[in-house]
């Protein structure tokens, strides 16, 4: 990790995240609400919403997982490109840039429940830090990282991009 990144994982309290990269949790609602999505239903009471810090840094990569029931919303805060892989439940695929070139990419992308999602840092970028919102609020129920042989013999036609955005 170069010395800019380091200094800003210190100075955020960023720990390492199961995916790969960085967090800190910076919000948490207080507000409850019921999940209809969850199984359970009415008793899957949820946060409102959620926000974290989210570094990548090097050829750190944030590996295939998807949130099962809640939305994401990625916001790029500094740094980057960050590229941003999705595989939608039709198997259709997608790469958005977030960057500040708004000729090239957006600042921020939603990532809607069930979608397979990955990141990683555009080829020119040294470290990316993102804001990631989560409604209703994350909660690592809804966290799944698959085996990369689950997603390849699910999306066959992606293998390029799921061998290189996952962990074997």
């Amino acid at each position: 990790m170069d010395a800019v990144a380091a200094k800003l994982a210190e100075r955020l309290g960023l720990e390492p995240h199961p995916e790969g990269g960085f967090y800190k949790e910076i919000y948490r609602s207080p507000l409850e609400i019921p999940h209809p999505a969850v199984p359970g239903g009415e008793s899957a009471a949820r946060s409102a919403g959620t926000l974290i810090y989210y570094l990548l840094a090097g050829e750190q990569f944030s590996a295939f997982h998807r949130l099962r029931w809640t939305d994401e919303i990625w916001h790029l805060y500094a740094g980057g490109p960050l590229e941003l892989h999705l595989i939608d439940s039709d198997g259709d695929y997608e790469r958005r840039l977030l960057t500040g070139d708004l000729a090239r990419g957006e600042p921020a992308a939603v990532v809607p429940a069930g979608v397979w999602q990955a990141a990683r840092l555009e080829s020119t970028a040294s470290w990316a830090l993102c804001g990631c919102m989560v409604a209703p609020g994350f909660d690592f129920a809804d966290f799944e990282i698959p085996p990369r042989s689950r997603l390849l013999a699910a999306h066959p036609q992606h293998a390029a991009v799921i061998r290189e955005l996952t962990r074997s």
